[in-house]
């Protein structure tokens, strides 16, 4: 497969890696000269350009799949439309009308979409309840991933990442440190993020379809963190409920709307698929950090 990565980050850069392992092309596709310095680090071709600029995606090569990883760098969702949306638009376009336009076109989404569900599993099938003017735009987008593509004669697949970890990216001292509020975390290694997206592109997998990345166990936050402390062999930290977190007069809306959120993401379907996880739980997938965190005490 020849495979282009728009927006090649934490988990595109994974994914480049894993596909040139296993024998096919990735090109990567970044902003910044820093960005094309990562992707060639990583082993695989790279290509500045934006997504929100049509003409510089001229400089991109033709491929039989493209996946839309790009982020909007946390900013407002004013920021992130011009990116979810707007660019994604620009990009689907950009490809689509080429005389070898792709075959797929990946959108990477996030479990944000859900809003609040009490605690509930939720799935594929459960309807959207953004809380957020971001996560109504990601909704928005997971929207545009899935209705034109194919007015190009193009496949778009959307996957939902849930809450993405690995190495650089554990939070281990916050939990450690606490005090940790309640809730449920979904959790996704990034390693089977990328691994995620690779399987449906190599076993033409969830053409059209909207498919949950997220490991086997859902688990909140005070058991997760107290698990992390034992590990460590610290104590363990702090705990504070919803409501005595939101007496925070200083916490933002978006930080409030977040607390107020609560739902587990079920892998069943990506399960069903046939997809194996290289960490099917956070407990395997946070015993590379633990073992740094002991090793350096």
């Amino acid at each position: 497969m020849n495979v282009v990565i728009l927006g090649c980050g934490y988990v595109g850069l994974e994914l480049g890696r894993q596909l040139t392992d296993a024998g096919h092309r990735a090109v990567g596709v970044r902003r910044s000269s820093d960005g094309i310095d990562a992707i060639e680090d990583a082993g695989f071709d790279a290509v500045q350009a934006d997504v929100t600029d049509a003409d510089s995606l001229e400089a991109v090569p033709d491929a039989d799949h493209v996946v839309f990883a790009a982020s909007s760098g946390g900013r407002d969702a004013a920021a992130a439309r011009e990116v979810y949306v707007e660019g994604l638009r620009t990009a689907i376009e950009a490809f689509g009308v080429r005389e070898n336009s792709p075959e797929r076109f990946v959108y990477t989404s996030s479990t944000g979409v859900y809003g609040d569900h009490g605690g509930d599993w939720v799935d594929e099938a459960t309807p959207l309840e953004p809380t957020t003017e971001k996560t109504e735009v990601l909704v928005e987008a997971e929207q545009v991933a899935r209705e034109e593509p194919p007015e190009w004669g193009i496949d778009g697949t959307v996957a939902r990442l849930a809450g993405i970890y690995g190495p650089d990216r554990t939070r281990l001292e916050r939990y450690l440190d606490g005090p940790v509020t309640e809730g449920y975390l979904n959790m996704i290694h990034r390693d089977d993020a990328a691994g995620a997206i690779r399987f449906l592109l190599e076993r033409d997998l969830a053409r059209g379809e909207v498919v949950l990345v997220v490991d086997d166990e859902p688990v909140s936050k005070w058991t997760f963190a107290d698990w992390l402390a034992d590990e460590c062999g610290v104590a363990r930290p702090a705990k504070q409920t919803t409501e005595e977190r939101l007496a925070d007069e200083g916490l933002s809306e978006r930080v409030r709307r977040r607390l107020l959120t609560s739902k587990r993401c079920s892998n069943e379907r990506l399960r069903s698929l046939g997809y194996e996880f290289t960490y099917p739980t956070y407990k395997a997938g946070y015993r590379t950090a633990i073992d740094a965190y002991v090793g350096q005490r």
